[in-house]
């Protein structure tokens, strides 16, 4: 006889198309596994539109990692040998590693302090598994950006500075997105 232990956890099954998802012109994040469910690691699936890049940033205390499902993204994740403010792509490390072409398959792991970007080039979207660590901070700053992102006339650029600021979060290059029929247009980055 086997005697079940009535405080065992019990596990979680979330089957595709669940979980709550939040879209902006800029994003579909799906809150796949949250901090009410980990100790570990917040999970999320993204969609990356064309024309999305999140810029260069890094997180002061969070770890995170980047599985490629579908599409094309360019990434890097490495300390440059000079932090230029207008674009990463052109980075380069010490050992020499550059922005890379992700496809599905590729995974990026980026530890705390690590400066990382990613952008999608092509005409198609690109989806993603994200992982952050600790939980809950991401998923609660993905709250609090989605809602500036949807501010009428687009959000305050101090707003989005204070919120980086308050997660840890330093942007170094600046979040674009250039929407259909449209040119690139700078806007307060996500700081992912």
């Amino acid at each position: 006889m086997t005697v079940v232990n009535s405080r065992a956890r019990k596990g979680l099954v979330v089957p595709p198309g669940s979980g709550r998802t939040v879209r902006t012109a800029a994003q579909q994040v799906t809150y796949k596994i949250t901090g009410a469910h980990s100790r570990v690691a917040s999970t999320f699936e993204v969609v990356v539109p064309p024309g999305f890049d999140v810029g260069a940033h890094t997180h002061a205390d969070g770890e995170e990692l980047f599985y490629v499902i579908e599409g094309e993204l360019e990434v890097m994740a490495f300390e440059p040998r000079v932090r230029t403010r207008d674009d990463w792509r052109a980075w380069e490390s010490v050992s020499g590693d550059r922005p890379v072409r992700a496809t599905p398959g590729t995974l990026i792991l980026v530890p705390p302090g690590c400066p990382h970007a990613f952008a999608n080039p092509t005409g198609e979207p690109a989806r993603m598994l994200f992982q952050a660590a600790p939980p809950p901070h991401h998923e609660r700053y993905f709250d609090e950006l989605l809602e500036l992102m949807e501010c009428p006339g687009g959000p305050d650029p101090a707003a989005v500075a204070e919120l980086r600021t308050r997660y840890g979060i330093e942007q170094l290059t600046p979040m674009r997105h250039r929407r259909a029929g449209n040119t690139a247009t700078g806007a307060p980055g996500d700081g992912r």
